[in-house]
């Protein structure tokens, strides 16, 4: 079978000055491995806790070659990380995540099936057919971002560059083909007979049910190594954990099934968001240094307090802030959240927060608020209960990231110790309508990792509110009448 680029794609002109430069760039990186200076010094390595170890894609603390752009750079390589777990499987493998493009990892799948071992994979149901079996009405109906990925993923399954994919090339790089090929039971958030929930979006990996890979990371070319098609690139900013406790295991085995049902081609008893039944958070020790707080999304909020929500275990790890609060989020729009770290700016504790450079001034955005400005929106209305501090911040802002990256990561660090982190964005979305996780983990050693990460990508990050941004927030005033 040859899939030919011309049947999935309108070339012209500019498709066929963008494959060119594709072939161009791939043959550039065959003879430029090594692409980092030899005479930059690694950071120093920090210890690894040892039950929790965790990695970052952009640590200047590592160096590896990634495996498709054969490109030398700095980070940690997240799809190695999830590659070594799969392979110490004994009996069991399950995977919750909202996108798999990784062809590396969907082999070590079938690999781990073809052992013996049983797999199991969930996928939001946008990302759960294999690109090479999309249809021309498929792709047409794409927004920009999907249709980009598409665009991508052809020049990267087109490995010997003639403008054609082969059943060979889709073998060897469409990952949901490989896992299909393989016979692995797949499952998205449409087996319960539902169109689907708003977003299955956890990001874990539960081995053996004693052992989890856990983070904010994607299985994608972007939210591992970078984009294929860009040298600058090193993925979207983002983290993995690996964590060793068969208590945590279970509950995540636990959230697993409910999803899970009884699998393809049954009944209609899988449950997805806010079919799940509401669950607590529940607390772990996993060494008497080392305590793990694990909560799911969604709850509902006609019959749950915000309190009682993801989004209220964010708020009560907050409140147990002393001297500081660092954040790394992609998205930050919950407005409880925003009202509870101004009372701990108003207790002199130190605030920082880097916020992703597409979200970061939306007029939804609580990076608004901590800044002390309010945006209207483009209907000439403020965000609901909108509370622009009253001591503004000079510290929020947006990293410097390479071309295409995006600030994906969804932490916090509380007075050094305390790490919050997992799937879920400091959203209201996220908090009732999706299914996410989130972990508080208290270890110092742990915090470490994640503090130092702050601190590099705040080192060069752009803070308070730029010109442009003060320009429109007049503007929108005037427009409005407000």
């Amino acid at each position: 079978m040859l899939l030919p680029f011309s049947r999935r794609w309108h070339w012209g002109a500019l498709g066929v000055a963008m494959f060119l430069l594709m072939l161009g760039i791939g043959l550039w990186r065959r003879n430029h491995a090594q692409d980092i200076p030899q005479e930059i010094p690694l950071a120093p390595s920090l210890p690894q806790d040892p039950f929790i170890q965790v990695y970052f894609n952009q640590a200047q603390s590592a160096r590896y070659v990634e495996p498709y752009r054969q490109q030398e750079r700095f980070g940690d390589d997240l799809e190695a990380v999830i590659i070594e777990a799969i392979a110490s499987a004994q009996s069991s493998v399950d995977v919750a995540v909202q996108e798999l493009q990784l062809p590396r990892v969907a082999q070590a799948l079938r690999d781990k099936q073809e052992s013996g071992v049983r797999v199991r994979v969930i996928l939001e149901n946008q990302y759960s057919t294999p690109l090479s079996q999309l249809t021309s009405q498929q792709v047409g109906q794409m927004d920009e971002r999907d249709r980009a990925d598409y665009q991508e993923f052809l020049y990267f399954a087109d490995m010997d560059g003639d403008r054609r994919v082969t059943a060979a090339e889709i073998a060897e790089r469409d990952a949901l083909a490989i896992l299909q090929a393989a016979r692995i039971p797949v499952i998205d958030d449409t087996a319960d007979g539902s169109k689907g929930s708003d977003l299955m979006h956890h990001k874990f990996v539960v081995i053996d049910q004693t052992r989890i890979i856990i983070g904010s990371a994607n299985f994608t070319l972007s939210g591992t190594h970078g984009d294929f098609g860009s040298l600058s690139s090193l993925g979207n900013a983002n983290h993995l954990l690996s964590i060793q406790n068969a208590e945590l295991a279970r509950i995540f085995t636990q959230e697993f099934e409910q999803m899970w049902g009884d699998g393809p081609g049954g009944l209609d008893n899988s449950l997805f968001g806010l079919q799940k039944p509401y669950l607590p958070a529940k607390t772990v020790a996993i060494a008497p240094n080392s305590i793990v707080t694990v909560q799911f999304s969604p709850s509902s909020a006609s019959r749950y307090t915000w309190e009682d929500s993801v989004n209220g275990l964010i708020g009560r790890t907050l409140d147990r802030a002393s001297s500081s609060i660092d954040l790394a989020l992609f998205v930050f729009s919950d407005q409880p959240l925003s009202d509870k770290l101004e009372r701990r700016h108003q207790a002199n504790v130190q605030i920082r927060a880097l916020i992703d450079s597409g979200f970061v001034y939306r007029d939804y955005s609580e990076a608004l608020d901590m800044l002390g400005t309010a945006l209207a929106s483009d209907r000439c209305v403020y965000e609901e209960n909108n509370r622009p501090w009253r001591v503004p911040l000079t510290s929020v802002g947006i990293p410097q990231m390479p071309d295409g990256d995006v600030l994906h990561h969804k932490f916090g660090v509380v007075d050094q110790r305390l790490v919050i982190t997992g799937s879920q964005n400091w959203s209201k979305a996220a908090n009732h309508s999706n299914d996410e996780n989130l972990l508080v983990i208290e270890n110092e050693t742990v915090a470490a990792h994640f503090h130092r990460e702050f601190d590099r990508l705040y080192s060069d990050a752009n803070l308070g509110i730029p010109p442009w941004l003060q320009e429109k927030v007049g503007d929108r005033q005037q427009q409005c009448g407000l």
